[in-house]
């Protein structure tokens, strides 16, 4: 079987990415649970805000490791690129809790729920697929993983679509529309990361095989 190395001399780079992806699935499913249960919202905004910060530090690790690294396991270009969209993920997430919160949202929409959903299962996708990495991992097996990720993104399209009619079509509140809308923007923003992540993993993949 074919099989994809990408163990490099320096591995700390994986251990920064390891950690920033559980902190997007930490990240991710608050924003979930906030959205399915609806209670305590200021201080579930305040825990979201606290993992964008450690996602941040964690992002600053990354490019202080990059400026120090003569070697790399694999295109520097492609460790900023991801480092980048790693980032944006808990951005977004942070973003769109935030404006819920500071919107006064009184209840999350089904869109909505349907939305975060679809937002933990593409960012556990994206964890999984960089936490294999630094293993000897069949090269198939990490192309699914980007395969996936592009399906939930697929469907994070419909489903964020869907919302956008609706909004348009049952509000005759604009201030409503407008606030939705931008919620909205931010949760389909997290899951386009995500196919960012996956099309670097691919490129990755391509160039490594």
């Amino acid at each position: 079987m074919f099989r994809l190395s990408l163990i490099p001399k320096e591995k700390k780079f994986f251990a920064l990415f390891e950690q920033g992806t559980r902190n997007a699935v930490k990240i991710a499913q608050q924003l979930k649970d906030m959205v399915s249960i609806w209670e305590n919202v200021k201080e579930r905004v305040g825990v979201i805000n606290d993992l964008e910060h450690q996602g941040d530090a964690i992002t600053h690790q990354i490019f202080d490791q990059l400026h120090r690294s003569i070697i790399t396991p694999f295109d520097r270009e492609d460790i900023a690129l991801l480092a980048h969209s790693l980032d944006d993920v808990a951005d977004f997430v942070h973003a769109a809790a935030d404006a819920m919160l500071l919107y006064k949202v009184e209840c999350p929409t089904n869109r909505a729920k349907e939305l975060a959903d679809l937002v933990v299962q593409a960012v556990a996708e994206v964890e999984k697929a960089v936490s294999e990495m630094h293993d000897r991992v069949g090269r198939k097996q990490l192309l699914k993983r980007c395969v996936e990720i592009n399906r939930l993104e697929n469907l994070g399209d419909i489903v964020y679509r869907s919302a956008m009619a609706e909004l348009f079509d049952d509000s005759t509140n604009y201030a409503t529309l407008i606030k939705w809308r931008e919620i909205y923007n931010h949760m389909e923003s997290v899951i386009d990361r995500c196919e960012d992540i996956a099309n670097i993993l691919e490129g990755v993949a391509i160039k490594y095989a």
